[in-house]
């Protein structure tokens, strides 16, 4: 637990996030409506297709800590470090697909997986009334990390138009 709030203590410097104490151990987290930086910014200057690994990629091999939600063969449901609303959690396929844009036929099934999971993952997250899934795709789209990932959002009213 020490580790986990000097890591915590060094990502609260580096991206406006706060470690908590809880019932599941301790939780980075980030303020409701801080982003810790521009994501428009961010995503002009993330590199899709690059050899690196992802923060995803990281988060999946476990060299990267996270407040998961959910795992199954197929994918992984973990808390947003900088929520934009009260719940924010994003689900991600095991499978690299870097865009929504570049998913396949064969995909197909995946990518109906990940909503069911998005729908189970808010229903016990308690947001039963309403939520918002998006999912970036591209520069112009604000993807700054090239993983595919859909964000669920939800525990107040959301606006419209969302961009």
């Amino acid at each position: 637990m020490a580790a986990a709030l000097v890591l915590a203590a060094g990502l609260r410097v580096a991206r406006g996030v706060v470690a908590v104490a809880g019932p599941r151990g301790v939780q980075v987290r980030g303020a409701a409506g801080a982003n810790g930086g521009n994501e428009v910014a961010k995503a002009q200057r993330a590199a899709p297709g690059g050899t690196a690994p992802t923060i995803f990629s990281r988060i999946l091999d476990r060299s990267i800590p996270a407040d998961i939600l959910y795992e199954d063969k197929q994918c992984l449901v973990f808390r947003d470090v900088a929520p934009q609303a009260p719940v924010h959690f994003l689900v991600i396929p095991k499978k690299p697909i870097p865009r929504i844009s570049q998913a396949e036929e064969e995909d197909q099934q995946l990518l109906g997986h990940l909503l069911l999971v998005a729908k189970k993952t808010a229903k016990a997250e308690g947001l039963g009334d309403g939520y918002r899934l998006v999912i970036n795709d591209g520069k112009l789209g604000a993807q700054s990390v090239y993983h595919l990932h859909i964000h669920v959002l939800g525990g107040r009213q959301l606006q419209w138009p969302p961009g």
